[in-house]
């Protein structure tokens, strides 16, 4: 691999001048403007991409941060990866990189974001997993660095965000559940202190109430949002003083491991507790077939790139029509667990 100091070396001229024809500068020899280009080409000259982004004040790169872990994440989760196609599909359009940032599960995401920052490698940030408070939030805002979040907070600096629309699949869950017979509802609280959580247990709480019921904290349960987190609720649930005869999930990993704990002991879904839950290619194979809510992950990428990318100066005329905050719409499949 050639770079600038060797071809100026090769074609004994000065770096400076190499470096003029290479950019197209007026101020170079037309001849000597042909002999460098002529010379990149059979020397094989790469750009120190580095060097540019430092001179430019860009990177080229927009940061994605999330936690990892199978407390997290579970071990077959694919809802980033299809998110990540669809974020690259939009960067792409203008020579822009995505890179993960991949926040271990051990380690605090405040503190992880402030090292990354300080490294300055993105000129952009999407994150996820939003708590209920997020000083991660004030801290990006107080940088001046464009970012987007996936999902709310509390913590609001005015910044653009996509969330999924977890008011509305409560209502409908709830409503089904009830309309069914269902009295005794359960909820299981996904990883920590996900905004997520309280946003969905808050919308139950207001829809059971117009029947008269309501959520217990009790029938929350608190879970990783994996196959393990969910084998564990049907523990969980067996334990409790009073079964609840339905159970609402917002993780796509839980209903695997909620289904196998449920049948070591002689539960069937959808017979002696419903379950509705959240789509993944995994749960596609569960017997009886699962009740869910489903969303285009390729689309949602696509839509926080534009958003991101018409929150920042340099691209904002392509993407005019992009919204700064959106709830993301999610459809309803209807299968035998509930």
């Amino acid at each position: 691999m050639t770079g600038i100091r060797q071809l100026a070396d090769h074609l004994k001229i000065s770096i400076g001048t190499v470096s003029r024809a290479l950019n197209g500068k007026p101020d170079v020899n037309p001849d000597t403007r042909k002999r460098v280009l002529e010379a990149a080409e059979k020397l094989g000259y790469v750009a120190n991409q580095s060097g540019r982004a430092l001179r430019k004040g860009e990177t080229g790169v927009i940061g994605f941060m999330m936690q990892t872990g199978p407390e997290i994440t579970g071990r077959g989760d694919t809802f980033f990866m299809s998110v990540f196609d669809g974020v690259q599909t939009v960067l792409a359009r203008h020579n822009l990189d995505m890179v993960a940032m991949l926040c271990s599960s051990e380690e605090d995401p405040d503190e992880y974001l402030k090292r990354m920052v300080a490294r300055g490698f993105a000129d952009g940030v999407i994150l996820s997993a939003t708590r209920r408070h997020e000083a991660r939030f004030e801290y990006l805002a107080h940088r001046n660095i464009p970012f987007i979040t996936l999902g709310r907070s509390l913590t609001d600096v005015d910044q653009p965000w996509i969330d999924l629309d977890f008011e509305s699949m409560a209502e409908r869950s709830v409503r089904r559940m009830v309309e069914r017979g269902k009295r005794d509802l359960a909820f299981v609280w996904p990883h920590g202190d996900l905004n997520l959580g309280y946003v969905y247990v808050e919308r139950c709480r207001a829809v059971l109430a117009e029947y008269g019921l309501d959520l217990p904290d009790a029938r929350i349960f608190h879970a990783a949002a994996s196959e393990k987190g969910g084998y564990d609720v049907a523990s969980q649930i067996l334990k409790a003083e009073k079964r609840p005869d339905g159970v609402l999930l917002v993780s796509e990993s839980i209903a695997l491991g909620l289904y196998r704990g449920l049948a070591e002991v002689g539960l069937y879904p959808g017979r002696d507790i419903a379950v509705i839950g959240m789509r993944s290619p995994q749960a596609e194979f569960l017997a009886p077939s699962l009740t869910y809510f489903d969303l285009s992950l390729r689309d949602l990428g696509a839509a926080l790139a534009e958003s991101l990318l018409a929150a920042m100066p340099a691209y904002r005329e392509h993407y005019p029509d992009a919204p700064r905050r959106q709830l993301w719409p999610m459809s309803f499949v209807e299968g035998e667990s509930g």
